[in-house]
């Protein structure tokens, strides 16, 4: 049964699909705690470890939620259709707490919630899987969204004021997220595709 698990998850996207699916539904289930006990809080970062995780998780409003929640069915079907290997799987994972640690580079910031930094890290991590490993297509497909996304990134100014209006949302948006969570994203995919490179050497 192990085995055939495995296998299963390492068709293409197949384990993409599962952490999509896992992020959602626990950001569905994190709605019925107390998100105060679970957000991003730099002066607990180290005294209370689960917020690398859980912050992402908390949301501010039913807005908030409803748009991260699309964000990940739209992150899922792009890892999906670009064939996200199981290791690209595995560096979103690896992206989901490290995306937090950015955060730290503005300690003005004093809470942070939702997908929406870790969603930005899928999306670097397929990208670079397109740029690195795909036919001429895709890395053209990756060139267009990595273009896309550094447009957006700098639009954004995650340099400058801590937080933005989030208008619908009901809550405000810290650029930083975004932009923390690419980087990491796009790390995370660079580190493991590289791995994969030299053992394949």
């Amino acid at each position: 049964m192990t085995e055939r698990l495995r296998a299963r998850l390492a068709r293409p996207g197949a384990a993409w699909l599962v952490l999509a699916a896992a992020l959602a539904l626990g950001a569905i289930a994190a709605a019925a705690f107390d998100a105060a006990a679970l957000d991003w809080r730099p002066a607990r970062a180290f005294t209370e470890p689960w917020r690398w995780w859980s912050a992402a998780l908390v949301h501010g409003s039913a807005a908030h939620l409803a748009a991260n929640l699309a964000g990940t069915a739209l992150v899922a079907a792009y890892g999906w259709a670009a064939g996200a290997r199981a290791r690209v799987a595995l560096a979103w994972f690896a992206a989901w707490p490290l995306a937090q640690l950015g955060l730290l580079l503005r300690p003005g910031l004093a809470s942070y919630f939702g997908l929406s930094g870790v969603l930005h890290a899928g999306v670097a991590a397929v990208t670079v899987q397109l740029l690195c490993c795909g036919s001429r297509r895709q890395r053209r497909v990756g060139a267009w969204v990595a273009a896309g996304l550094l447009v957006k990134l700098a639009l954004e100014q995650p340099w400058g004021p801590l937080t933005q209006p989030g208008g619908v949302l009901g809550v405000a948006v810290a650029p930083i997220g975004h932009a923390a969570g690419s980087a990491a994203g796009a790390a995370c995919a660079l580190l493991v595709l590289a791995g994969r490179a030299r053992a394949s050497a």
